[in-house]
């Protein structure tokens, strides 16, 4: 990175509110339709709770609250016989887990459009930069998309946190 770009070989682009965001797809197992979850009795705010992926229970994060945005407009309640599904999708992303151990564990981090997936040379990425409204720390690069900026996210340092506390 001495040139000041940034190499990633994919990218997967969502969007979180305004925010235009993107990961490694090599942290991504897999995207859901949003999925309701099972509120965990004294988890920080940015836990939305737990949700059952085929037997293995994993955290989710609301992705606007990790990155700082403004809250979803809160829809107006269905009635008893529409079943109106949330909208948006959840991401099940790898997180190294303790260090030294090697491990890996699943989290799942809320996203209110999946855009793109971009492969490497598709996009110039240059290093972070200061960013209004986002913490550089959780910044690994910026880029662009058919006009639109977007960040590539650092997955360890945003959602690392949150799976020691």
């Amino acid at each position: 990175m001495t040139d000041g770009s940034l190499v990633l070989a994919r990218l997967l682009v969502f969007r979180v509110g305004q925010l235009a965001c993107a990961a490694e797809v090599n942290r991504v197992r897999e995207i859901l339709p949003r999925l309701p979850t099972t509120r965990i009795p004294g988890a920080p705010p940015v836990v939305a709770g737990l949700v059952n992926v085929r037997g293995t229970l994993v955290t989710v994060v609301e992705g606007w609250r990790a990155l700082g945005q403004s809250a979803p407009p809160v829809s107006p309640p269905s009635s008893a016989e529409s079943s109106e599904p949330v909208t948006g999708s959840t991401i099940i992303l790898e997180v190294a887990g303790e260090e030294g151990n090697g491990a890996h564990k699943l989290i799942g981090f809320t996203v209110d459009e999946v855009m793109d997936m971009l492969a490497a040379g598709e996009t110039a990425l240059a290093d972070r930069n200061g960013l209004p409204g986002v913490d550089p720390t959780l910044v690994r690069a910026v880029g662009r998309r058919n006009g639109e900026l977007f960040i590539v996210l650092d997955v360890a340092a945003l959602l690392g946190p949150i799976l020691t506390t």
